[in-house]
């Protein structure tokens, strides 16, 4: 049985109304930094006039409360407690703080997808370097998603740490998350699912998915601030966790040479933040709440469908989207013509996109001898017409 069409509930003019800047040419980046809508930029200007007014310390001790329920709507919409929740300026600096607070020893071994975001890599390879463990890379299968058969193969009780992509940075594909993390418990392995590209756009439930911690960012399909993350890890795993550095908000300072660090995941924050960052952050949260998980994440497929359907019947363009499951995230590559000249043309048209380099996912594009591809990832906030317009613009580009 094949599965329903998804339907599109988003109320279009309130949330064009929200986002002005939507209605002059086509926005395709959420998957590199969305638009806020007003609701957050408001917010973050609102608080920045406030530090004007009275100086960021007592701005800050006003808003202490707000900044706090920023971790319980992040718990919402990742179905966690707020004491799982640690806000943190990226996606990067919230896997990695999660990742170097895993102990490891020699001959330890660290499983990393063939999709494997470089930073997570590099993070990889410089911490088997340090502590004498090993990486290795459980393969894809036929489809373009992580093999669970040979990754279930590749188990033992020496692996202590599975990195998992769930949404890479250079496809639509969507990885299977419950199944890895079912698999890597079994070995007694700890699983990090990088959400990066996922959250927002895909309904997510830590318990649901079972992985013991997850990151992402505010500024792609959440359509938060730059400098914005947050990190969410189980209740299980918290107390067996001690971040790589610590401060006076993580720990406590308890004696001339004792500290106590923080029961709940704040240990993974540190003292100084942006608080106008983080309340918008929690602005745009909120926003996609109100509107809906589930509601957008149909939206999001709606338009990607179309793009890529668009894109997939025309001669001379190949969709570049692997998996059989799809997320918001359209790739593709125009015979005969440079992905940057592609970006650049569309760019001359008003019809933003971006370019993925093999560095940012070396592994997958060197298997599927690719350079770069061309990145659209349209959100809720666009018209079919401008979809149909992107793809229009795509068609001529083809020589």
């Amino acid at each position: 049985m094949s599965e329903a069409p998804p339907t599109d509930t988003v109320d279009i003019d309130a949330v064009r109304a929200d986002t002005p800047a939507a209605a002059h040419g086509v926005f395709l980046d959420s998957a590199g930094s969305s638009l806020p809508p007003r609701p957050v930029v408001e917010t973050v200007i609102g608080h920045l006039r406030r530090e004007e007014e009275v100086g960021g310390y007592r701005a800050a001790r006003e808003r202490a409360d707000d900044v706090a329920a920023v971790r319980t709507s992040v718990g919402r919409l990742v179905g966690a407690p707020p004491s799982s929740i640690a806000l943190s300026d990226s996606a990067t600096r919230a896997w990695c703080d999660f990742f170097y607070a895993v102990p490891l020893s020699p001959g330890d071994r660290i499983l990393i997808s063939s999709v494997e975001y470089a930073t997570n890599a590099i993070a990889a390879l410089q911490r088997a370097r340090q502590t004498g463990a090993v990486v290795e890379v459980v393969p894809s299968d036929g489809s373009g998603s992580i093999d669970l058969a040979a990754f279930e193969a590749m188990m033992d009780d020496r692996v202590a740490l599975v990195s998992l992509v769930h949404a890479p940075t250079n496809s639509g594909l969507l990885n299977p998350v419950r199944e890895v993390a079912d698999i890597a418990h079994r070995f007694g392995a700890l699983v990090v699912l990088d959400a990066c590209q996922s959250v927002g756009q895909s309904s997510l439930d830590l318990s649901r998915l079972g992985v013991d911690a997850l990151s992402a960012t505010g500024r792609k399909w959440l359509r938060g601030p730059r400098g914005t993350g947050f990190l969410a890890v189980a209740e299980s795993v918290l107390d067996t966790l001690e971040p790589r550095s610590l401060d006076l908000h993580s720990a406590s300072w308890t004696g001339p040479d004792t500290y106590t660090v923080a029961s709940d995941a704040t240990r993974f924050e540190t003292w100084e933040h942006d608080v106008a960052a983080r309340l918008g952050l929690g602005a745009a949260v909120d926003y996609l709440l109100d509107l809906g998980v589930d509601a957008v994440e149909a939206a999001v497929r709606l338009r990607a469908d179309r793009l890529r359907g668009a894109l997939a019947d025309t001669a001379g363009i190949s969709v570049r989207d692997p998996g059989e499951r799809r997320t918001g995230i359209v790739t593709f590559t125009v015979d005969g013509v440079d992905t940057t000249a592609v970006k650049d043309a569309l760019a001359a048209r008003d019809i933003t996109v971006t370019v993925s380099p093999a560095s940012s996912t070396l592994l997958d594009m060197t298997a599927r001898g690719l350079d770069s591809v061309v990145r659209a990832s349209p959100h809720y906030f666009l018209t079919p017409d401008q979809i149909d317009e992107a793809a229009d613009a795509c068609r001529a580009l083809v020589r």
